[in-house]
C-alpha cells in the first residue's frame, strides 16, 4: 500500500451497523440485487464515521452520522450530501451522489452513498515521498481548485439559500469567541496561548476588511481533504464538507495557507516553516495566493494578515473545544495536551500577525 492511499480497517464496533438492512435498502432504491456485498471502514478522524461499500461492480462510500446525543449544528450530512450533488456539473470535482436516507430506522442515522473516488490522499502539505515536480502540479491544481470553487454561481446551482449570507466575518468572530469562551476552562497551552485569544477578540471586529464578496466556500479546505488522481496529479475530488456554508471566498485562501506560517516540527500543526521550499517544488505563500488570484480574476488582497489571524483563530477555537472536551471526558492527558499546545501556538502565531 502506499504511503498516499486511505487506510481501511474491519467495521469498528462503536459503528456497526445492520449491513443486511443496508443491502435491502440499497437494492430497493436502486432497483438492483447484488451477489456481493461487503463493507469496511476508513480509519481516521472524521467526525462522521466513513465506510467502503463494495456491492459486486460498485465501489462506494457511505457516509453516517454518529451514534448519541448531538450538537444541534453538528453532523449535518444532508448539507454534505446537498452541495456535492449541486455541484455535480461544475468545474469543481467531487463524487458523484448515489442516495441520502434521512430514515434513521435502516442503520441507526441518517446517511449518504456517494461514489468512490480512487485517489492519492496527502495528509501533510510537505507532500514527502512525491518528486519535486509532482508536488508543484499538485499545488498549482489545489489553487486551481479552489478558484473554480468560488468562482461557482451559486444561483444557476440552486445554492442561493444554502446558508445566510452577508455579514460573514463579523458573524463568525462572535461565534468562535463565543464557543472559545464556553470552553476555555483550563485555558489551552497556559497564559499566554489565553492572552493572544484574548487580544484576537478584541483586534479582530473591528479590523474587518471592507470586501464583501459572497461565494460558496468549504470552510476546511486543506490539502488533507483532497484526493489526487495518481497519475495526473490534479485533484480528483473535493471531501468534507461538514463546514460548508455561504462565505468569504479569502476565509478558504487564508485557511489553505495556514501551513506557510506554522513550524514543520511542532507536534501535529503540519505546518511548512522550515522546510526548503523551492527544492520541496512547493510554491511560496505570495506564488500560491497569485496562482488563485488569476483563477478568480483578482487583482490583489488588501489585509492578507488580517485573513490568515481569523483563520487561526477560528482554528484555535475549535482545537480548544476540543481540547475542553478531552480533559472532561478524561482522555489522553498527553493528546489532550498536544491539542492545547496546538491551540495556543495558532492564537500567539496569528496575535503577531496583526498586532
Amino acid at each position: 500500500m502506499s504511503a498516499h492511499e486511505a487506510t481501511l480497517v474491519d467495521v469498528l464496533a462503536a459503528h456497526a451497523f445492520d449491513e443486511s438492512a443496508l443491502q435491502a435498502y440499497l437494492q430497493t432504491t436502486l432497483n438492483q440485487t447484488f451477489s456481493n456485498f461487503s463493507i469496511q471502514q476508513f480509519q481516521g478522524g472524521q467526525s462522521n464515521p466513513t465506510f467502503k461499500v463494495i456491492a459486486d461492480d460498485h465501489q462506494w462510500v457511505l457516509r453516517k452520522k454518529p451514534v448519541g446525543k448531538l450538537l444541534p449544528s453538528a453532523h449535518q450530512i444532508n448539507r454534505e450530501y446537498r452541495v456535492m450533488a449541486a455541484l455535480a456539473n461544475t468545474p469543481v470535482p467531487v463524487p458523484t451522489m448515489i442516495c441520502y436516507c434521512d430514515d434513521q430506522s435502516i442503520i441507526g442515522t441518517e446517511f449518504y452513498v456517494m461514489d468512490y473516488v480512487p485517489g492519492l490522499l496527502i495528509e501533510h502539505p510537505a507532500c514527502e515521498g512525491l518528486s519535486a515536480s509532482d508536488t508543484q502540479h499538485i499545488y498549482a491544481s489545489m489553487a486551481d481548485t479552489l478558484a473554480a470553487l468560488h468562482n461557482v454561481d451559486i444561483a444557476s446551482v440552486g445554492l442561493d439559500d444554502y446558508a445566510r449570507g452577508g455579514d460573514y466575518y463579523a458573524r463568525q468572530i462572535k461565534r468562535w469567541s463565543e464557543q472559545y469562551r464556553q470552553s476555555c476552562e483550563p485555558p489551552a497551552g497556559g497564559g499566554e496561548g489565553a492572552r493572544a485569544m484574548q487580544y484576537l477578540m478584541a483586534y479582530l471586529p473591528d479590523n474587518i476588511p471592507a470586501d464583501t464578496t459572497t461565494c460558496l466556500v468549504h470552510g476546511d479546505f486543506r490539502i488533507g481533504n483532497l484526493l489526487f488522481n495518481s497519475d495526473s496529479k490534479d485533484v480528483a475530488a473535493v471531501l468534507d464538507w461538514e463546514l460548508s456554508t455561504l462565505g468569504h471566498p479569502l476565509a478558504d485562501l487564508a485557511y489553505c495557507c495556514i501551513p506557510y506560517h506554522l513550524p514543520q516540527d511542532d507536534t501535529g500543526t503540519k505546518g511548512l516553516v522550515g522546510i526548503d521550499l523551492e527544492t520541496r517544488g512547493i510554491p511560496t505563500e505570495a506564488e500560491f495566493i497569485q496562482r488563485y488570484c488569476s483563477g478568480t480574476g483578482r487583482d490583489n488582497i488588501e489585509q492578507w494578515p488580517f485573513y490568515v489571524a481569523f483563520s487561526m483563530f477560528r482554528l484555535a477555537a475549535i482545537l480548544q473545544g476540543v481540547y475542553a472536551r478531552a480533559i472532561q471526558g478524561n482522555a489522553s492527558s498527553a493528546n489532550a495536551l498536544t491539542v492545547g499546545a496546538r491551540a495556543a501556538l495558532l492564537a500567539t502565531t496569528a496575535a503577531k500577525l496583526v498586532s
